[in-house]
């Protein structure tokens, strides 16, 4: 028995610190970049004797990084001790292990299926993970070689690559020896994609929910009740792996896929805040039975758009100081960052419905819509009006140059917070770059995600011209991202991912 699960990783596009307080909404998108859980029994057959275990097996592996770690569940608190690890162990794994195990073992309640569980637990379990290469960066990599920035270049590089080069090529130096590596990542939300990953599969394992069909809505609610334990639990494991109750926005898109979304109150998980995750029992039983008051609404880009994202490469942004210091600035200054969060509000308001009222014009007048874009994917925006020949056009032009305004004042605030708050939201850098970027043609927005910093910038295009910002973005050394957005959340593979691109490139052999 094999269990593959996976998540994607995210772009908030809108609401970044904002999504941080309730009621504020953000808007994230969740892209092609996933990672993969693989969940089989540790032993093929249950010993004699194994009926008066306390505790099984558990072994974590993660080839990219060269890492394998083993552990002991105990079978009555479902906590992990770690007896052997090659380099150090991951809290994010091991939290979403032992959530999970307590999760199944307080939602699982008819003998049969308890049954079913205490067996697979006794045969122990073993995880392998896996990241898409979008999660990380190998911007070093390709630099040291003398290869140009591009998105070809990405594409040569085997799927799930080892990482542990690195911090060797960080060093300048081609020795062969293994060395702690460094992870250099990409900003797409890869703990949370992670944990959800492994919190699915597992779940799904034990028996205590069904992934069968993500997509399809039970005639009993079942699925959206399964979905909301994943949610439950990899919000849970999360926060404390990482010791801060976040806003929660990127496991959610992990889970749920592309929204509008609205933070729940931390509250919710005072008792496991309160314990750091121990009495693990009682903290899920209290979790699961909670109401969770977060909200998430169906969300994506309207047709013909496409999300692109690229590397500056002078990356070293560290997200929790931004936010203190923005938290620092409003308490220092209540009057002005309020206003400044209300004009922020208004804008980001503004852009959702722009891009909702574009989603539904490209359903009510297809043709109109699809003529619209494709002639503005060509030229630059001050151009767009001319390709409105009809009433229709002219709304289709109209809300294209509301949802670029809007994008325009967001990060106008979005600088001036930073600028308050003495954090280089939008860095000087990034600003001149994305302004150049907006002047694009079919380029519709052009901003840094989430918290914003050096890590990463993200453009919305039209129609095809996403392949014309990637070479500019290349011929200026920003390195363009083979992600692209996905609205799917979290789903139930088919096979391990390795099998399935081993296939894929025999197949292509034989097909040439």
């Amino acid at each position: 028995m094999e269990v593959v699960a996976s998540a994607p990783g995210k772009v908030l596009i809108a609401g970044g610190y904002l999504v941080l307080e309730r009621p504020n909404a953000g808007l994230v998108l969740s892209t092609t970049a996933r990672f993969y859980a693989v969940v089989r029994p540790f032993r093929d057959s249950l010993p004699a004797d194994s009926w008066a275990w306390a505790w099984t097996d558990v072994k974590v592996a993660s080839p990219q990084l060269s890492r394998e770690a083993t552990y002991k569940l105990s079978l009555k608190k479902s906590t992990l001790q770690l007896t052997s690890a090659r380099e150090s162990a991951n809290p994010f794994v091991e939290q979403a292990i032992q959530f999970s195990v307590a999760a199944a073992k307080a939602t699982i309640t008819d003998k049969e299926r308890k049954d079913a569980l205490d067996k697979l637990l006794l045969q122990g379990v073993s995880i392998t993970i896996l990241g898409c290469n979008d999660f990380y960066s190998y911007r070093k990599q390709i630099e040291a070689r003398g290869l140009p920035l591009t998105p070809e270049v990405l594409l040569s590089l085997p799927p799930f690559s080892s990482i542990t080069f690195n911090s060797e090529v960080a060093n300048g130096t081609m020795t062969g020896e293994k060395c702690k590596p460094e992870v250099a990542k990409t900003g797409l939300g890869s703990s949370a994609a992670m944990t959800t990953s492994v919190v699915a599969a597992l779940l799904h394992y034990l028996g205590a929910i069904d992934l069968s069909c993500p997509g399809q809505s039970s005639s009993d609610g079942s699925t959206g009740r399964d979905l909301n334990l994943v949610h439950a639990i990899a919000q849970s494991a999360h926060c404390i792996a990482q010791g801060k109750i976040g806003s929660g926005f990127d496991v959610s898109a992990a889970v749920y896929g592309s929204q509008r979304y609205i933070r729940f109150s931390p509250e919710i998980l005072s008792s496991a805040q309160a314990t750091g995750g121990t009495c693990l029992p009682d903290v899920v039983s209290d979790i699961v039975t909670r109401r969770w008051d977060h909200e998430n609404t169906q969300f994506s880009l309207p047709p013909l758009m496409t999300l692109l994202l690229g590397e500056p490469g002078t990356g070293g942004t560290s997200t929790p100081s931004m936010v203190g210091s923005v938290k620092r600035w409003q308490k220092s200054d209540p009057e002005k960052s309020k206003d400044t969060w209300s004009k922020l509000g208004i804008a980001n308001s503004a852009l959702e419905n722009q891009l909702r009222i574009l989603k539904k014009l490209s359903e009510e007048h297809q043709e109109a819509y699809e003529s619209v874009v494709r002639s503005c994917s060509r030229l630059t925006y001050g151009k767009w009006t001319e390709v409105a020949t009809n009433q229709h056009q002219e709304v289709i032009v109209r809300s294209l140059l509301g949802a670029r305004d809007a994008f325009l004042e967001i990060r106008l605030h979005m600088r001036e917070m930073g600028i308050a708050a003495g954090v280089q939201i939008e860095p000087e850098s990034q600003t001149k770059l994305l302004d150049a970027t907006m002047n694009m043609e079919g380029v519709l927005l052009a901003g840094v995600p989430g918290a914003g910093g050096f890590d990463a910038v993200f453009s919305v295009t039209l129609g095809d011209a996403s392949n014309a910002v990637a070479s500019a973005w290349s011929s200026v050394g920003v390195l363009p991202l083979l992600v692209r957005g996905d609205h799917r959340g979290v789903s139930l593979e088919d096979a391990d991912p390795r099998t399935r691109e081993v296939s894929a490139a025999v197949s292509s052999i034989q097909i040439n």
